[in-house]
């Protein structure tokens, strides 16, 4: 499988910018390294108030990701398909928002 080809879990993919690529990855390692910041505070056996400060920071960070991700996602796939006259995408993008809004 060539990077473009599809994952196989799902049938399409979005090509990203270098850039927008690399925004992205970063803001995932940032995550990865809170997590592993969380790993070892509960190895430690530290406060749980301490914990859950770090947990709320992770989902801020993840929360923030998601924003990103979905204007991008609006601004490039979701304008091109329906420039395109495909609609199916606002139904595509409704599911999206529920499954982030639960």
């Amino acid at each position: 499988m060539n990077e473009h080809e599809p994952c196989g879990c799902c049938a399409k993919t979005t090509e990203r910018s270098e850039e927008e690529q690399k925004k992205l990855i970063h803001r995932l390692n940032r995550i990865e390294g809170q997590i592993r910041g969380i790993r070892k505070m509960i190895e430690k056996n530290a406060y749980c108030t301490d914990v859950l400060i770090q947990s709320a920071a992770v989902n801020a960070a993840v929360n923030s990701f998601n924003r990103e991700l979905l204007a991008s996602h609006i601004r490039g796939c979701v304008a091109r398909d329906i420039r395109s006259g495909s609609d199916d995408v606002i139904d595509e993008l409704v599911d999206t928002l529920q499954k982030l809004m639960k």
